[in-house]
């Protein structure tokens, strides 16, 4: 049986805890950092070394994701000096049940992103809730959404299904986007926009292919010919306990969750992202812009 102190302490210590990891799941998300990864697939040629830096899910909107924050992310990422920059979607702000959060008009948030600078481009595809804010474009099933027409009208080319040729010191690789998989979901359809077979059918040789996907449950069924997959989406789980995520935007489950995926030979890497969806909360799933060194005589320091 405890004493009445006893049981006093415990409710104060649990409080401390609680008021702790709150403080610190709303604190998280206005912070960022760097992850690495260092990756020879063996689809890709070891002569051609190439820095990726991937931006992923946003989810622009006041207070949490503002315009002097996301600068602040671009010139991060321009201090890596990628070769290329690649966005992954997911540019607005996902949910509606924070009522205080702001919304950031898709010129505003599209000019800051014009500052990224990468001798090879910036290249991006749309996330879910690019789609989801969008239901004119849904309803008629536009190919484009008010922040993919943002994004192009800045100068940042948007690919659907679609997959562009790239050199780098005369050895070329190809970009390809996908088509967002989730798009019809806010309306009950389970189909996308992606259509994977057509991406690759866009790529006219042999060159090396890295595929752009909002979404990483493409994954089982993107062929070795690719070399490297990209996702978000998924947040890292926003919010993890010892590794493990409650809640993740996925039919595998934690499968895909984060991090360096390697299977059956193929390599996908899964951004955590940089934005909140929903509520403004991350915990042990920290933002992050994700840079990938390509080619076994790459550096990443």
């Amino acid at each position: 049986m405890f004493s009445r102190r006893q049981v006093l302490k415990g409710l104060v210590a649990a409080g401390l805890v609680s008021t702790s990891f709150g403080g610190y799941a709303l604190a998280e998300p206005f912070r960022f950092g760097v992850t690495h990864y260092a990756v020879s697939p063996p689809e890709w040629p070891a002569a051609l070394t190439l820095r990726v830096a991937v931006i992923a899910d946003l989810h622009v909107c006041e207070p949490w994701m503002g315009l002097d924050h996301l600068a602040r992310i671009v010139a991060r990422t321009n201090a890596l000096k990628p070769d290329v920059v690649l966005l992954l979607g997911d540019y607005v702000r996902g949910g509606r049940i924070v009522p205080w959060s702001r919304v950031v008009p898709h010129d505003d948030w599209a000019a800051v992103l014009v500052g990224l600078k990468a001798p090879l481009g910036v290249h991006a595809v749309l996330g879910n809730h690019d789609w989801w804010e969008d239901a004119d474009a849904l309803r008629r099933g536009h190919l484009v959404t008010r922040a993919g027409v943002a994004l192009e009208t800045a100068g940042i080319p948007v690919y659907q299904n679609r997959a562009v040729r790239l050199e780098k010191e005369g050895q070329p690789f190809w970009i390809a986007g996908l088509g967002d998989q989730w798009a019809f979901r806010r309306i009950g359809s389970a189909r996308g926009f992606d259509d994977l077979a057509g991406t690759l059918d866009t790529v006219t040789d042999d060159a090396p292919v890295i595929l752009m996907a909002h979404e990483p449950d493409i994954f089982p069924r993107v062929p070795p010919r690719v070399a490297l997959t990209l996702a978000g989406h998924t947040h890292g789980g926003q919010v993890t306990l010892a590794g493990f995520a409650p809640i993740i935007p996925s039919k595998y489950g934690q499968r895909y969750r984060y991090g360096h995926i390697v299977e059956e030979g193929r390599n996908m890497i899964v951004s955590a992202g940089l934005g909140c969806s929903t509520l403004p909360v991350r915990f042990g799933a920290p933002p992050e812009i994700v840079l990938v060194s390509l080619g076994s005589g790459s550096n990443i320091a």
